[in-house]
């Protein structure tokens, strides 16, 4: 039986909320942290608590053998990925959690546009103007000229472009690794690669504080492994729409929890990228039974 036949539409939706659910916990977390402790050195800490979901792998890593290209993949993508979950870390701490949550979104247009530069991927009409619609709504939400775009904004937008490499990586390494091979290689590498930022201007942390980034650590791994769930349940053209409603949770918990004012301009521009990625989603399911863009839940630290 084909994919199509086992789907589970249901299961697929209910699993991308429960995603949802668990990703918009990892932000709130982290706009709890605050800024004390400098963003590399939290983000390495997220990536080390995190290892300890790795125990059970042990074994089998410890039994992989890599190629000289493949550790080259591995090595490059952990550098981007470094950069992005440092720049995330430092937006999140600055800026609203609904503007954060809405411009995560933009990953996958700017992994669209890779794939067609560096992996020869078709880039037909239809995709260009569903990127130029989310281009769009990145301006709605920006706004520049009318309200100020300050460094939290623009690390986002360069948070996106770095998580987007990151994830064309993934794609090439998926081809040669197995799923969970890349996903244990990327914490590995992640955790090496801020390392020497984080050590350099350490700031000790607090047990409240570690144990705030662990439950960073256990959501966010918890969030992927749901995602994976949902994949497995329905195509992406199903479960790509419901992560609109992280964009929802987020502005609800930014208006009680934390105070930020809500602002409709970041709804509606997050709309407007959320509609484009689906769109995409869409036309790849149709078109060749599979999704090629990573979604936006994938540019989740």
């Amino acid at each position: 039986m084909t994919s199509e036949q086992n789907a589970r539409p249901g299961w697929g939706i209910f699993w991308m909320v429960v995603t949802g659910l668990q990703f918009v916990g990892v932000t709130a977390l982290v706009k709890l942290l605050g800024t004390r402790i400098p963003a590399p050195e939290a983000a390495f800490l997220r990536y080390v608590l995190g290892l300890v979901f790795l125990i059970p792998m042990l074994g089998t890593l410890s039994r992989v053998r890599l190629d000289r290209g493949t550790l080259g993949l591995f090595a490059a993508r952990g550098v981007a990925h470094s950069l992005g979950v440092g720049l995330w870390f430092f937006a999140m701490a600055r800026i609203p959690i609904a503007d954060v949550t809405a411009m995560n979104y933009l990953s996958p247009i700017y992994v669209t546009l890779g794939a067609a530069i560096f992996l020869g991927e078709k880039l037909a009409l239809r995709r260009v103007l569903a990127i130029f619609v989310a281009l769009i709504g990145a301006l709605i939400i920006l706004r520049p000229g009318f309200r100020e775009v300050g460094p939290g904004h623009l690390a986002m937008i360069f948070t996106a472009i770095v998580f987007g490499a990151s994830y064309l990586l993934a794609k090439m390494l998926s081809e040669r690794c197995s799923p969970g091979l890349v996903v244990a290689m990327l914490s590995i590498t992640v955790t090496i690669g801020l390392a020497p930022v984080a050590l350099a201007n350490w700031v000790t942390p607090t047990s409240y504080e570690l144990l705030v980034l662990f439950g960073v650590a256990a959501l966010a791994t918890g969030g992927h492994y749901t995602m994976t769930l949902a994949f497995r349940a329905a195509p992406l053209a199903i479960t790509q729409p419901v992560s609109f409603l992280q964009l929802v949770w987020a502005v609800a918990l930014g208006l009680v929890v934390f105070g930020e004012p809500f602002d409709p301009w970041v709804i509606l521009g997050g709309m407007v990228i959320v509609a484009a990625v689906s769109f995409i989603s869409w036309r790849e399911a149709i078109l060749k039974r599979r999704a090629i863009t990573p979604t936006v839940t994938q540019t989740k630290v």
